[in-house]
């Protein structure tokens, strides 16, 4: 078990996409989070106090969290300084990038010194079995998206504080290291080896006799060349009885790959439910939650009236308003 509370780490970095990590902690868990740790150069805020590492383990702080997801989940020198102090200051230290901890010398001697622990949390379950389709027991929703990093995770969470506050059983089903720290538990879907995703999903959400909803949390999109492989293994895994699909409003490009354009709404909700179909031939659409956070108020309704209109589907910002007319349709 990873130690609480946290201190949230953003280090130095500028892209506001870059700490989603620690900014998904802060959102869903703020009663495990002491402050932030930031460098002079950062400009970017949770929120938090800002803390420096010594003063964080006097108020109590058991483990530092690397909330940052940078190009290829590398760790930068500084950051390596950073997890070395912290281990001296008696912190853990939890890490979700791609690069593990405890490959890193330095910080492998730095813990082993000062009696510290390492968690890298993208390191997936050992044993995981092969996808086989088979039908399973049980209800599973899938979030989809027309691009990495537009809400999937927080609409996926958002719908099931709604379904717990209607007395529903839901169970969110974390696939990346955010939700994984959020949740206590998941399989990072991106670390695991591509003959096993759809597996690591079947495994993730096994069927269930209670009524319940297994929610899935989904990664990537379709129409990113980057991660589609990713996002198909999860379709397969998840054999969705229902999707969502999550979108941003106003993005020029697919996330790191200026010029490739996002796929319109109706183009890649139908890809997602036929992909989908493989495994379960009755999946349905049942929203779309959308990322309104970079726009008005008054343009955000805009946008949901016209998406709802088009595609005959609720439309919701997960944050600002909820996702009650999604649950209203998931549970017709």
């Amino acid at each position: 078990m990873i130690h609480t509370p946290y201190l949230l780490y953003l280090g130095n970095e500028t892209d506001d996409l870059a700490v989603k990590t620690s900014r998904g902690v802060a959102q869903w868990r703020p009663s495990l989070c002491i402050g932030q740790y930031r460098n002079p150069s950062c400009p970017i805020s949770l929120g938090l106090p800002d803390i420096d590492l010594h003063e964080a383990v006097l108020r109590g702080a058991k483990t530092l969290i690397l909330g940052i997801a940078n190009a290829g989940g590398v760790l930068r020198q500084d950051t390596v300084k950073d997890v070395v102090a912290a281990l001296e200051a008696g912190l853990d230290v939890a890490s979700g990038l791609h690069v593990r901890l405890r490959d890193q010398l330095v910080i492998a001697d730095a813990a082993a010194r000062y009696g510290r622990r390492l968690f890298d949390v993208r390191d997936p379950p050992a044993h995981l079995p092969i996808g086989n389709g088979v039908k399973r027991s049980g209800r599973r929703l899938l979030t989809v998206g027309t691009d990495c990093s537009v809400g999937k995770m927080y609409a996926t969470l958002a719908i099931e504080r709604e379904m717990h506050r209607r007395g529903l059983l839901a169970d969110f089903r974390a696939t990346g290291q955010t939700g994984i720290l959020i949740n206590g538990s998941g399989v990072p879907v991106d670390a695991v080896v591509a003959d096993f995703i759809s597996g690591s999903v079947e495994w993730l959400s096994p069927g269930r006799l209670d009524g319940g909803w297994d929610l899935i949390e989904g990664q990537g999109s379709l129409f990113h060349p980057s991660y589609a492989g990713v996002s198909l293994g999860l379709l397969h895994g998840a054999q969705p009885d229902a999707i969502v699909l999550c979108h941003e409003p106003g993005r020029e490009h697919m996330r790191g790959l200026p010029g490739r354009t996002l796929p319109d709404l109706a183009t890649c909700l139908e890809t997602n439910l036929v992909a989908a179909k493989l495994t379960n031939p009755n999946v349905r659409a049942v929203g779309v939650a959308v990322n309104t956070s970079r726009l008005e108020a008054q343009d955000a309704q805009r946008v949901c009236a016209k998406v709802s209109d088009e595609l005959s589907l609720p439309c919701q910002d997960p944050i600002r308003t909820g996702v009650n007319l999604i649950v209203d349709k998931l549970l017709e």
